[in-house]
């Protein structure tokens, strides 16, 4: 059996990368972080500059990215004149990383300075007022993932048991609404529920989902979240609706119709986004 890693070992391997992305990056210094989703890759295209590229396999202590549709690299730059880190693929705990794996970018990120965490995600519908291809803003969550802050505290980035009382800031989602509302971009809101993955739900799990408060399913962002909160960074959610889980609409999914999907959605959350960052 593996041996946990010590929180000074998991220190220095995210002082390690954070000093080695600094270096890269002639010490550039993003005031927001963006994890983006599978089929989302394409809202690098939308950003004002791309000033540095960095590929995850050139950065030291970093888990690579082995899903399609994840292109597994940093881009340092800007959006909306805002400096930014966008993470074009996200790691998962289906792919076999641990916790601590999954959760390292967005600590790193906060390493380098960020103020606010973004997360992004294709995900099926459960609310059977959704439709394929909606855009929803995440104003809460249900974590079925084994929790990300599971071993001892690091007490360096955040208290043994941090608050979760607004995981998703409440002025943000507001602003984010408004942002949809000025581009007449119909949003949903609704509860994410974040699942192991990496089958797709049968139909008795989409109803067991739904019974308990979820709108919305899938298979990341939670432990990013909770990472993120843990070390008091404020968060802003949107998930693109792929699939309906939904009795009488659930169709047989793969992840090309899925990636296909969110790439249509994409440039709705990016006018979203862009605005909301220019209002920060």
């Amino acid at each position: 059996m593996a041996s946990t890693p010590s929180s000074e070992n998991i220190l220095q391997r995210i002082q390690r990368t954070a000093d080695f992305l600094r270096q890269r990056t002639s010490a550039f210094a993003p005031e927001t972080g963006i994890i983006l989703g599978s089929g989302l890759g394409g809202f690098a295209d939308t950003m004002d500059a791309v000033d540095h590229i960095v590929p995850y396999a050139e950065v030291p202590d970093f888990p690579q990215s082995t899903v399609e549709g994840h292109a597994g690299r940093f881009l340092f730059g800007r959006l909306a004149g805002k400096p930014v880190v966008v993470m074009q693929g996200r790691f998962h705990y289906y792919e076999g990383y641990g916790m601590e794996e999954v959760i390292r970018p967005v600590r790193v990120m906060a390493q380098l300075g960020i103020k606010r965490l973004f997360v992004t995600n294709a995900c099926g519908g459960l609310n059977p007022g959704f439709n394929n291809g909606d855009v929803m803003i995440i104003t809460d969550h249900i974590n079925l993932f084994p929790n990300a802050l599971i071993g001892p505290n690091i007490n360096e980035l955040g208290v043994r048991f941090p608050d979760m009382s607004e995981p998703y800031d409440r002025e943000m989602v507001k602003k984010g609404k408004a942002a949809a509302a000025k581009n007449n971009i119909a949003v949903r809101e609704g509860v994410y529920v974040g699942l192991t993955g990496p089958t797709l739900e049968t139909p008795a799990e989409y109803r067991f989902v739904r019974i308990i408060g979820g709108d919305a399913v899938g298979m990341s962002t939670v432990p990013e979240v909770i990472a993120a909160r843990h070390m008091k960074l404020p968060c802003f959610g949107m998930s693109v609706i792929t699939d309906m889980g939904v009795e009488g609409r659930i169709e047989e999914t793969t992840h090309e119709m899925v990636q296909a999907r969110a790439k249509a959605a994409a440039p709705k959350m990016c006018v979203i986004m862009r605005d909301l960052i220019a209002s920060l």
